[in-house]
This record gives structure tokens, C-alpha cells and sequence, in this order.
């Protein structure tokens, strides 16, 4: 019997929103722990708060395996982030099927990440592993008040655990597993006095990667990090604290450019011929099999590092915080397997730079007259300065492809693979430079006001201002005599390419070039430009924005258990500058190459989004289950949209997108040993209006990553063995509808399952936990996110979730 899949999610989002009653008294042992949250800047318990928030503690991120970002919808159904083969261009984050998805080095994520209370520009520093965190908070809906910066679709709330003036402990925790996984983590908190304390933590994770080289036997995909972070709080009176937050983490990786064959193009029988001509086997085509072919080994490198002072001093008219941070993110890539396949068509050397200082100082106060509630004002400033550069490379088969190619295409026939005369010499052919800076600024206000017993209003309103610059040059080419310099890496023939369309000028009539050494070219010479793609235009532009966005809500407690809220938010995500390589456009719009040709805008508009919400919380059974409830709905313009298609990178502003929804959360202690969850999302709807001047695999589409019902449910329980010993368990299932994964096609993946668990011996008395743990137990094999290798149009490769892992880790503290 088939069941309707809408049927599924409204059948749990009742069952998990009915107060039900019951006559048996609960046990006091049985009430769910209050959960307190600082979603609106101030400590408060969940229950009270008008927002659908997620929190997990410190123990709920250890049990659910939740190690960084990519692992967060263990916990929340309604987010999905994750990353690709260049972390600073690809992290994305979702909620609520909104969020930054697509390919660019450019864009500010519409979930905000904030980590100890500072912005992370770079959604990728949050997929490092976790260093000592103490909670993580998902806010989902607009934000458009309190955070304010690039929080048009919700924030994610990362804190690291406090300094304790109490005593002396040390924490630590030693996991080994399948795929050579090892994870050792070490805190260690320290009272330096009565009235300060220093916390330092030490991470060590690392892991072989889940492809293997069909053709050496190599891991692909592996990591490695380490990271440091350090911790001193003093409490220097009673109504003066300091916090001093300072952290540095590395990782290396050959990574991330094991993929598998998603939807084979025209070229494809080009590339396997060239493959099977060099002597290598073919990767196979089954995701299961995760096998892949790549001609050399990925050097990549990130480092994220930073400082956090974090000052309050309480007056007797309310308390003043000043948040301080400086933070720098590298990413480093050497020999990217630019082209995916065992072929040495294209490779990358590039790297990322990333410095970002901020400054918020904010007042909380309580209401002091007729109306009771509090309030906070707010002044928010921010800089990031972007360097970033690549050189693109031409690899020992790219003349083997490229003429193959062309000929090919003129001839209408693939598969013959052909050779010229002319052949093109390794070497680089494209340097890139692009560069950016933004400076953000806004103050803002948000209230709380007790109109009575049963009745709050809540209003918040920001203004903000932000200026973007974004430049590119190519210094490959030269602009003011339309050529370009060669220098290649190996001797190769030289003379004319195919229809001209490479070097045939008379400083290249000799028979051979010489490796190391420089010449120019006249003409367009290199595979970008015979593809149309290189050079694109330079520039050099500013954008500024500025906008007002906010809330405003009620909240109603028609008992003491329940709360109602009906809420509209505002959000707002700046436009600015698309610095990579093609964002002026391509050849035909180069004048500088192409007489009469003209470039395009490189900028793009902001982006705004008013949410409506109204939500239910509740607890009932004498406190034993917990509900919560919200029905959305969001009207969105100009969303960003970020498609990468064969070598340009673009954004796009997608004139409107609505999408609505219901999302429920529900838990419920069953008895003194076992307990569940079941949370999930319901999204009937979820489109980009039609809009003519974008892409038809945007224009009325469903929203890509938005399936129509994502959902989790779990099982927990903790069962006393001993008067010391006690056995603790959970079993998750993940469930995901089917979704459109590609930002540039209509690529579609089917809904799929995961099943977690993990079991863990206890003792109490000594400090310790033994947990066995395992992730994706039926070694599920689902695409996650497909692209188009550079320069291969019409062909498809896709990135497969992890398969299923396992192994053994021992915690405590003493």
C-alpha cells in the first residue's frame, strides 16, 4: 500500500502539537529539563521565546555525532549545510529550504554563523571541526533585528564552553574508527584566583577519505586537523567581566575532488578514450562503489584563526557588553584535479585570504514605568578585506582534448580523439587576481514589553549600511595589445592551432617552445579562449546598500504551560560585487579583445524577505513531553542565486520566491528509562517566481535543496546497570524527500534514508563513557550535490554522502 507523503507529515505535525492529557500523575524524576536559550540576546527559557530555535548542549552534540556545521541536521531536519571541492566558494547552509546554494568565492551565506557572538563571514570556518563547544542554537526564520547581517533565513549560534572558577578539571576524548579515523580532543580548566580562570582546549581529527583511485588505490578525500583554543575569564568585581577567546585551527587535505559520474555529456567519450589511451581503468559509474579517477594528488590547506574579547559591565541602569574580534581564514589549493577525471586536462593553483575585524557594543535594559519588559539597543561594525588568486593550468592531455574536442564539434561526431601538429605546451594560462572589501555598519533596537499576564509585544527595528568593492584582472592577458604571455612548464610544438584559434604569430615560428621561458602571443591562444570563456573583461566596482529591517509580534499564554506567538519578520541580506573570473562576462564581452563588445554589470542586488510565523509551545503531560509548532510562510525578492556553468561562475538575483510551511518539534520522556523525539518539515511549497531574464533551471522551479518533507525521529534511553554503571543508548532515523540538487539543471535526486545510533557504558562514580557509535548504518550512497566540471558541458558529477562509519570513543572528565 502506498502512503501519501503529505498524509506522513500532517499526520506527526498533529500528533506531535496535541496537549494531550493524561490521567496517570507524572513522577517529578520524569519532567523534561527546561531548555534555556539567548536567541534574543539575553538568557531565557525556550518555552518563552517567540522564534523556532533548536538548542543542543554539549552532550546532545556528542551523542548525536554532531563533530562540525555539515553534521547539524542530526539535530534540526530543517538545515542542511555542507560543502564541496573548495570550501570558501561552496560551504552553503539552509533553512527552510532558503539560503546562499551554488559556487562563489563572493557571497556571504543568508544563514548567519556566529561563533562566541562574532560573525563569520565564511560559512567554511564552521565546517572545521567543533573546538570545545559548549551549545550550538539553529534560529530559524528571518532575522532581521538582533544578528541582522546576512540573516534572511535564520542563524546558527555557536558557543564555546565557559571557564569554570570552580576547579581544576580536565575533559578529553579518544575515538577511533573505520576509514583510519582517529579524533582526540583534550580540555584542560584551570581558577588562576578567586576571580579568574583559563581554559585551553587541543584537537586532533583525522580521517582517510571515502573514494578510492580505481587506478592507484589511493584515499581521496582524506584530512587532517589540529586545533588550539584558548580561554581566560575574569570576573574582576561584581558588575565587570572580561572574556578573552583566542583560537587558531589548521587543516590539510587531499581534497575534495573525488566525485562520481552523475550524467555523462558529449565530451565524456573524449575523456574515457584519453583515459583508456594512457593505460588507466574507468572509475565506476555506481555511486555505492565510490570510485573515482583523478591524474594527481590535491594539496589544500585551510587555516582559521582569530581573537575574541568579550567585555560587560552591569549598571545600575542595565548592563553594557562590547564584543571585540579579529579573525583570518586562509584556504590554500595546490594541483587541483580541475577537470575530475584521470585525464591531465586542467589544474588549479589557487588560494583564499580572508581578514575580517568587528566591533558591537550593545545596552540591556529593563523597562521602568507603566510597562514592564526589557529592551537592548545596538551598534554593529564590521570590515573584511578578500585577496584571492589562481592560476589555471594546462596539463599534459589538454591537447589531446581540446583538438578531439574541436573536431568534434565541427565534424558532429564524437569519440575520435586527434592530434595536431601544433600541440598545446603545459603551462599556465590564465593568472587571476581578485580582490574585495566590505564594511558593514547598523544600529539596531528589540523590546520586550508585558502588556499583561497574558499578552507581550515584541519590536525590533535595524538599519543598516553596507559597501561592497569587488575587482578581477587576468595578468595572463594583456589588455593594451591584445595578447597574452605564455610560460610553459614543458618543450611542445608551436605553430598554428586549429582555425587560428590558438598562437600562429611569427615570435612563435620557431619549432618548439622552451620551457621556463616567456613569449607573447597574439591572438586568443589558450582552451578558455577557444571555449569563449577567457579573457573576460577586467573591472574594478562598488556597491552600497542600505536598508531597514525588523520585527514585530505577539505572544499569547492562553495557560501556564502553553505559549502562542504570531510573529512578522523583515530580512534583509546585502547585494555587491561578484569577483570571480567571469563576472564582467566572457570573451565576446572583453573590448579589450573584441571591438565593440561590451561587459557586463558584475553586481548584484540585495536581497529581502518578510516572514509571517505563527507558532505554539507547549508542555504537558505533568511536564514529560515538550511540542513546538510554527507555520511559515516567506515572500521573498531577488533572492541570490550562485550557478557555476563549465568555466563562469555567475549570480543571479531570482525576481521573487515564496515558499511556506509547517515544521513541528516534539519530545517526550516515556518512562524513567526511554524517551523520544520526532521533529520535521513540511514544505508544500517552495519556488522561484517566473522571471524571463534567468535561467529557465531557476525560473519557476521548485527551490534546489528544498525537498517537500525532511524529518528525524529518535529513540533514547539511559537504563542504571549499577550503582555506578548505566547504559545509555540512541537511534535516530533521517528521513529526506526528494529534491533538485543542481543550481544550473534540473537534477533530481531521490528521497532518501539514514539510520544513526550509538550505545554508551556510563560510570558515574569515576567520570568516564564508552560509547559505540555509528553513522548512515545502512551505507546509504545519495548524491548530495551535483556540478559541471570546468570546461565539460553536458557532463555531470556528483558529490555522494558519506557512507556508513563506525568506531569507539572514550570521555569523561576527572
Amino acid at each position: 500500500m502506498k502512503i501519501s507523503t503529505t498524509a506522513i507529515p500532517l499526520a506527526a505535525a498533529i500528533a506531535a502539537a496535541m496537549p494531550l492529557s493524561f490521567n496517570t500523575q507524572a513522577e517529578e524524576s520524569l519532567t523534561l529539563e527546561e531548555i534555556v536559550v539567548t536567541a534574543q540576546r539575553r538568557e531565557e527559557a525556550l518555552s518563552d521565546v517567540p522564534l523556532a530555535v533548536t538548542a543542543v548542549d554539549a552532550e546532545g552534540l556528542a551523542e548525536a555525532r554532531i563533530e562540525d556545521l555539515s553534521d547539524i541536521s542530526n539535530a534540526s531536519p530543517s538545515v542542511v549545510a555542507g560543502s564541496s571541492n573548495q570550501a570558501s566558494a561552496t560551504a552553503n547552509v539552509q533553512i527552510r529550504g532558503i539560503g546562499t546554494v551554488g559556487n562563489s568565492r563572493a557571497f556571504e551565506g543568508a544563514v548567519g554563523i556566529f561563533i562566541d557572538g562574532v560573525y563569520r563571514t565564511r560559512a567554511a570556518s564552521a565546517m572545521e571541526t567543533f573546538v570545545d563547544i559548549g551549545g550550538v542554537q539553529v534560529v530559524r526564520g528571518p532575522q532581521g533585528t538582533l544578528f541582522g547581517k546576512n540573516t534572511a533565513a535564520g542563524a546558527v549560534l555557536i558557543n564555546s564552553a565557559t571557564p569554570s572558577l570552580e576547579e581544576l578539571t580536565t575533559n578529553y576524548s579518544v575515538g577511533f574508527g573505520n576509514y583510519g579515523s582517529q579524533d582526540i580532543k583534550l580540555t584542560v580548566n584551570a581558577p588562576t584566583g578567586e576571580n579568574s580562570a583559563i581554559r585551553l582546549s587541543a584537537l586532533y581529527d583525522e580521517q582517510d577519505g571515502f573514494f578510492e583511485d580505481v587506478n592507484t588505490g589511493d584515499d581521496i578525500n582524506d584530512k587532517r586537523t589540529e586545533a588550539l583554543k584558548f580561554q581566560w575569564l575574569w570576573e574582576a568585581s561584581d558588575d565587570l567581566s572580561v572574556h578573552v577567546i583566542a583560537d587558531a585551527l589548521e587543516s590539510n587535505a587531499n581534497c575534495c575532488y573525488g566525485t562520481v559520474d552523475y550524467e555523462d555529456g558529449d565530451v565524456t567519450t573524449i575523456l574515457d578514450n584519453i583515459q583508456l589511451a594512457n593505460g588507466l581503468k574507468l572509475p565506476s559509474d555506481d555511486p555505492e562503489d565510490r570510485e573515482s579517477a583523478l591524474n594527481q594528488e590535491v594539496k589544500q590547506r585551510v587555516t582559521d584563526e582569530g581573537l575574541t574579547l568579550k567585555v560587560v559591565y552591569d549598571t545600575d541602569a542595565g548592563s553594557i557588553t562590547s564584543t571585540t574580534a579579529y579573525r583570518n581564514y586562509f584556504f590554500e589549493q595546490k594541483e587541483g584535479d580541475a577537470d575530475f577525471h584521470g585525464v591531465d586536462v586542467v589544474q588549479f593553483n589557487e588560494d583564499f585570504d580572508s581578514k575580517f575585524y568587528s566591533q558591537e557594543l550593545t545596552f540591556n535594559g529593563e523597562l521602568d514605568g507603566k510597562l514592564s519588559g526589557d529592551y537592548i539597543l545596538g551598534f554593529y561594525y564590521s570590515k573584511e578585506t578578500i585577496d584571492a588568486e589562481r592560476d589555471v593550468i594546462t596539463g599534459t592531455d589538454a591537447d589531446l582534448y581540446f583538438s578531439s574536442l574541436y573536431t568534434a564539434q565541427t565534424s558532429e561526431t564524437f569519440g575520435e580523439l586527434v592530434a595536431v601538429d601544433a600541440p598545446i605546451a603545459p603551462g599556465v594560462f590564465s593568472s587571476e587576481i581578485m580582490e574585495s572589501e566590505t564594511e558593514s555598519i547598523a544600529i539596531f533596537s528589540h523590546t520586550n514589553i508585558d502588556l499583561n499576564d497574558k499578552w507581550k509585544l515584541v519590536a525590533g527595528l535595524r538599519y543598516s549600511e553596507e559597501e561592497k568593492s569587488g575587482s578581477f584582472e587576468n595578468s595572463f592577458f594583456d589588455a593594451s595589445t591584445g595578447s597574452y604571455l605564455i610560460t610553459p612548464t614543458s618543450g611542445g610544438g608551436a605553430g598554428a592551432f586549429i582555425a587560428g584559434a590558438f598562437c600562429s604569430n611569427s615570435n612563435l615560428s620557431s619549432p618548439s617552445f622552451v620551457a621556463g621561458n616567456t613569449y607573447s602571443c597574439d591572438g586568443l591562444a589558450t582552451p578558455l579562449a577557444f571555449l569563449g570563456t577567457m579573457p573576460g573583461p577586467a573591472y574594478d566596482e562598488t556597491n552600497v546598500d542600505r536598508a531597514f529591517s525588523g520585527t514585530l509580534g505577539l505572544q499569547y499564554y492562553p495557560s501556564e504551560d502553553t505559549m502562542v506567538y504570531l510573529t512578522y519578520n523583515r530580512g534583509f541580506k546585502a547585494g555587491g560585487v561578484n569577483f570571480d573570473a567571469n563576472a564582467g562576462g566572457t570573451l565576446a564581452n572583453n573590448p579589450d579583445f573584441v571591438p565593440g563588445a561590451t561587459p557586463l554589470d558584475p553586481s548584484y542586488d540585495p536581497e529581502t524577505i518578510d516572514g509571517y510565523e505563527v507558532g505554539m509551545k507547549t508542555t504537558y503531560w505533568d511536564g514529560r513531553a515538550r511540542a513546538n509548532l510554527a507555520a511559515f510562510y516567506n515572500d521573498i525578492q531577488d533572492l541570490q542565486v550562485a550557478q557555476f556553468v563549465g568555466l563562469q561562475y555567475t549570480i543571479l538575483n531570482a525576481k521573487s520566491a515564496k515558499n511556506y510551511g509547517l515544521e513541528f518539534e516534539n519530545m517526550v520522556q516515556l518512562s524513567e528509562v526511554f524517551s523520544a523525539s520526532l521533529d520535521g518539515l513540511w514544505m508544500p511549497h517552495a519556488k522561484y517566481g517566473v522571471d524571463d531574464n534567468i535561467d529557465p533551471a531557476i525560473s519557476g522551479q521548485r527551490m534546489k535543496q528544498a525537498p517537500h518533507f525532511t524529518g528525524n525521529a529518535a529513540l533514547n534511553f539511559d537504563a542504571p546497570l549499577t550503582d555506578d554503571l548505566s547504559l545509555k543508548g540512541r537511534v535516530q532515523y533521517q528521513y529526506r524527500g526528494s529534491r533538485y540538487i543542481h543550481t544550473s539543471s534540473l537534477a533530481k535526486e531521490d528521497s532518501n534514508h539514514r539510520v544513526n545510533a550509538n550505545i554508551s557504558l556510563v560510570s558515574d562514580v569515576h567520570g568516564w563513557q564508552l560509547d559505540l557509535w555509528g553513522l548512515n548504518l545502512t551505507d546509504e550512497a545519495d548524491p548530495t550535490a551535483v556540478f559541471t566540471p570546468p570546461g565539460l558541458n553536458g557532463e555531470l558529477n556528483a558529490y555522494i554522502d558519506a557512507p556508513r562509519t563506525y568506531g569507539i570513543t572514550l570521555r569523561g572528565s576527572f
